[in-house]
């Protein structure tokens, strides 16, 4: 069925960390008054439910085909068409092809030996049966504590007889402070919805709040503990780093927000032992994912919850009775596996892309993905990606970034029809001189230096770089349309007949103007 990761990432507690009311289309003025959403943070069966809404609502089923993997497409460089094979037998050939694939769907394998041996069940919250999934009464493992985990565990805790968490690497968990919408509060953003998704398509990551504007350094201690304190009470998954301006640009700024969090991990946890490995000491904060739990700090006071430290007992093999580790056996009847994704490119290298003179995606990213704008790499004409790396993505709330790359390769298509054009491709030289830009400003940042899935360190063997645009999405959408604007500079637009491109036409930069005048 359609939905993306809301339709497979069906784990228990699995929700979304940006808020509900933000985290959703704004193409439709009508589609923000008639849905009414029912938590501040929506459960994975809400947001399945609404995306099913918005595909009904506007008649997009008869164009979806599903239960149809692409496993190739090739560019057929005299017809100037992409021929596209699918597992079904299928064949489909298109002018265009757009890579909507998703930045965080293609699961990370968990490669730990032994799995196929084990008695009891193995399911990866990436892949989460449509089925009820029964815990009570039983032995469970969680391997993996980033995001999925966090909210995963405290779910599993409350109906398993036990359960052991594997953790290699602890994370940073805010609270979320969810809790049921109120119809006067739904009632007042709707009134002002115009107002407000104009501002999160200016604001730099999709979410609006008001910027900060002092160092967390000029500030003293009692000031600086008491905004924190504000922003923990707050709920939201980026509050910590709204409150000063250089968290996520000075190791000693972020060190405070650091030691801030640790300090409610070992006011929450009753074992000190629990409290210190549950505590990140080897990254900044926010330089991996934060994650948004409810209650997963406390999961670790129950008797039957008890947390595995894989840095000191990694994991040797799963046997046919559980998982051992170097310090020994334990006995389980399901494992769950929380270990996240092939990030940002997994989701394109899956499919066997090859491009202008039989050069594979995978041989052109062979040292990490290259591309101009984040939306077409050279050699690969008319291939379009959405939310893929170079682009904010990830570091921004999607619904926002999707629209906003959406928006930018409909015009694009529309210039390319109105002109005659045949293809548009990405310039070598702009690619790299987009790469370096991309790397630039998250060498402004303390992101690089960590191994994390933005850099890709969570994948054996996976090319080491930053993959996102770190900029943020007011600056990239300005770097986008100035592209646009000024007749798609970086781009060779060509007809089959060997026309060159005239310039793009002046266009009103508003997006509702650009979908309805």
């Amino acid at each position: 069925d359609i939905g993306g990761t809301w339709y497979w990432n069906r784990y228990p507690g699995a929700r979304c960390d940006i808020e509900s009311m933000s985290y959703s289309y704004s193409f439709s003025p009508e589609l923000d008054q008639e849905w009414e959403w029912g938590e501040r943070y929506a459960t994975q069966p809400e947001i399945l439910r609404y995306v099913h809404h918005v595909a009904d609502r506007f008649d997009l089923r008869k164009d979806i085909v599903l239960r149809t993997r692409v496993t190739r497409a090739v560019y057929d460089g005299d017809d100037h068409r992409w021929q596209l094979s699918t597992d079904t037998g299928r064949a489909v050939t298109a002018r265009f092809v757009i890579l909507a694939t998703g930045c965080m769907s293609t699961p990370k394998d968990p490669a730990v030996p032994g799995a196929d041996s084990f008695t009891g069940a193995i399911h990866h919250t990436a892949r989460w049966p449509r089925k009820d999934v029964p815990f009570a009464g039983k032995r469970v493992a969680v391997i993996g504590t980033g995001c999925s985990g966090v909210q995963a565990i405290p779910v599993i805790a409350g109906e398993a007889a036990s359960l052991t968490v594997f953790q290699r690497t602890p994370a940073y968990v805010l609270p979320a402070r969810n809790r049921p919408l109120q119809a006067t509060e739904r009632a007042a953003l709707k009134a002002r919805y115009p107002e407000f998704r104009q501002a999160q398509r200016c604001s730099r990551g999709g979410t609006v709040f008001t910027p900060p504007t002092r160092s967390a350094l000029e500030v003293d201690e009692a000031e600086r503990t008491a905004a924190y304190e504000a922003a923990w009470d707050e709920g939201f998954l980026n509050g910590l780093l709204r409150t000063y301006t250089d968290i996520l640009t000075d190791e000693k700024a972020n060190e405070t927000v650091a030691e801030f969090v640790r300090s409610k991990i070992r006011s929450t946890v009753n074992d000190p032992a629990t409290a210190e490995l549950l505590s990140p000491h080897t990254f900044p904060f926010a330089t991996k994912r934060p994650c948004l739990g409810t209650n997963y700090y406390e999961t670790y006071n129950l008797p039957h919850v008890a947390l595995v430290d894989l840095r000191t007992t990694p994991i040797e093999r799963i046997t046919p009775r559980g998982i051992r580790t170097s310090g020994g056996e334990h006995d389980l009847d399901v494992i769950v596996f929380a270990t996240g994704f092939d990030a940002l490119t997994g989701s394109q290298l899956a499919i066997d892309i090859v491009g202008r003179e039989g050069v594979t995606l995978r041989e052109r990213w062979a040292d990490g993905p290259r591309n101009h704008l984040g939306l077409v790499s050279a050699g690969f004409p008319n291939l379009f990606t959405v939310l893929g790396p170079l682009s904010p993505s990830v570091l921004t709330n999607i619904t926002v970034s999707l629209e906003q790359q959406v928006e930018w390769i409909t015009t694009c298509i529309d210039h390319l029809l109105g002109n005659g054009l045949t293809e548009i491709d990405a310039i070598p030289s702009a690619e790299t001189a987009w790469g370096a830009r991309v790397a630039e400003l998250a060498a402004r940042t303390l992101y690089p230096a960590v191994d994390s899935w933005y850099t890709g360190a969570n994948v054996p063997g996976k090319p080491r770089a930053f993959l996102a645009y770190a900029g943020g999405l007011d600056r990239y959408r300005e770097e986008c349309d100035a592209v646009a604007r000024d007749g798609y500079t970086g781009f060779v637009l060509s007809s089959s007949t060997g026309g060159r491109s005239l310039p793009a036409p002046d266009r009103c930069t508003d997006p509702q103007h650009r979908r309805h005048g």
